[in-house]
């Protein structure tokens, strides 16, 4: 007959308690139990998913054993800590290395399509799942083809470097396409250290300086005040001088770029002393300043062609000046001066721009150095006005005695 538990039984008076297994006296404790006083307390479960009729001693029992299964190191607990296991994250084995590092690079990168051209950069998703990564190849310098590099001439692919940079006027872009640039850069400074031997033999004032003291200008600009807010310059230009890199001397100037290739020289944005030296010449002695403009090689290359006449060659060299200069008269002279137009300068400068087919081949820097023999008048007389040898400055000197004084300022008088 089946026994009634006594919660069911209506008859009973009171309820017995539930039976509690006496512990065997010659029992002695199992490992199990030693151990288990070791372990840490796993949680009770919940009283309303223990079933009535199961003894407390058997529940303890299955939350025991459900415990051991939750671990995977519950036979190492108690003995000593293993250091293989303390190492465990910052070893990497060779069958897998840097798989993490690959995963976390793999997570932040993304794709930036700029003009056609893939650019990649960090700190955005790519799609790339861990352990995936990408690799992309820096492009490489162009061959020369049929072409061959020359230290005494500009290679086309000098000028498709720099039409390259016009278009993607970036940070990125150059710091990818930096083979190219570089191959570009010796190109060019090449072409100046055989320039500077010829125009060394046309002006014996310039010194023979090496290209890193010739001041060759960098193609990085200045961005701070200006607003164009393109990081470089697409062209190369250098300039040289009596001093070098710096002084108050005429330069001559060679620029190179793709349709702006430029070949000029004179005194740009001159200092306060040097522009009122040059409108003191130009107040006493104005002949001069028209002789060197009237000559057959500055007239012809740099003025147009204009017709041997004072007022052709004088409008050609002012209009070419106009840029800043003064829209009234400087203060010292008359509005109603006969070269009123000259002394409003604040630039003297004169130039030429060169096509590419004129530049490029066996023959450009011939063109060049032509072009640097023609202006060489100019700048002897503007050297010589600005900074005049010591024969020149003491003749100077008795002339301004006879004259007087005669004011230059910079600034613009009463309009």
């Amino acid at each position: 007959m089946a026994r009634k538990s006594a919660r069911l039984s209506t008859g009973a008076a009171t309820v017995a308690p539930a039976h509690k297994r006496a512990a065997s006296m010659t029992a002695t404790p199992s490992a199990e139990a030693k151990r288990s006083k070791t372990k840490k307390a796993t949680p009770t479960k919940s009283p309303y998913f223990e079933p009535d009729d199961v003894p407390q001693s058997e529940v303890d029992d299955e939350s025991e054993s459900a415990g051991e299964e939750g671990s995977d190191f519950d036979e190492d607990a108690e003995g000593p800590e293993s250091p293989e296991l303390d190492d465990e994250d910052d070893y990497e084995s060779d069958d897998e290395p840097k798989k993490r590092k690959n995963a976390a690079q793999g997570k932040g990168t993304q794709a930036i399509r700029t003009k056609g051209n893939d650019v990649w950069r960090t700190g955005v998703k790519a799609g790339l799942g861990p352990g995936n990564q990408v690799v992309i190849k820096k492009p490489k310098a162009r061959p020369a083809g049929n072409t061959p590099y020359s230290d005494d001439t500009i290679h086309p692919n000098t000028l498709l470097f720099l039409s390259e940079l016009k278009a993607n006027n970036n940070r990125e872009w150059l710091k990818m396409h930096d083979a190219p640039f570089r191959q570009a850069e010796k190109d060019w400074h090449s072409f100046v250290d055989k320039l500077t031997e010829r125009l060394i033999e046309i002006d014996d004032t310039i010194p023979e300086l090496p290209v890193k003291d010739v001041q060759i200008f960098r193609i990085y600009r200045d961005v701070r005040f200006s607003p164009d807010p393109t990081p470089y310059k697409p062209h190369f230009s250098a300039a040289w001088s009596r001093t070098g890199r710096k002084g108050p001397y005429a330069h001559y100037y060679v620029q190179v770029s793709p349709n702006g290739s430029f070949v000029g020289g004179g005194l740009w944005h001159p200092e306060a002393a040097p522009t009122a030296s040059m409108r003191k010449d130009i107040d006493r002695h104005p002949e001069r300043i028209k002789n060197v403009l009237l000559d057959d090689g500055v007239r012809k290359s740099f003025l147009k062609g204009a017709s041997k006449q004072d007022t052709k060659v004088v409008k050609a060299f002012v209009d070419s000046n106009s840029e800043n200069a003064l829209k009234t008269k400087p203060k010292g002279y008359e509005a109603d001066h006969l070269d009123i137009a000259l002394l409003r300068l604040r630039n003297y400068t004169i130039g030429k721009s060169l096509k590419e087919n004129e530049l490029l081949g066996p023959g450009g820097l011939d063109r060049v150095a032509g072009l640097l023999a023609c202006m060489k008048p100019f700048i002897t007389y503007l050297n010589s006005v600005v900074m005049p040898d010591e024969a020149s400055s003491s003749s100077e000197a008795d002339a301004e005695e006879e004259d007087g004084p005669v004011s230059g300022d910079d600034n613009e008088g009463d309009s």
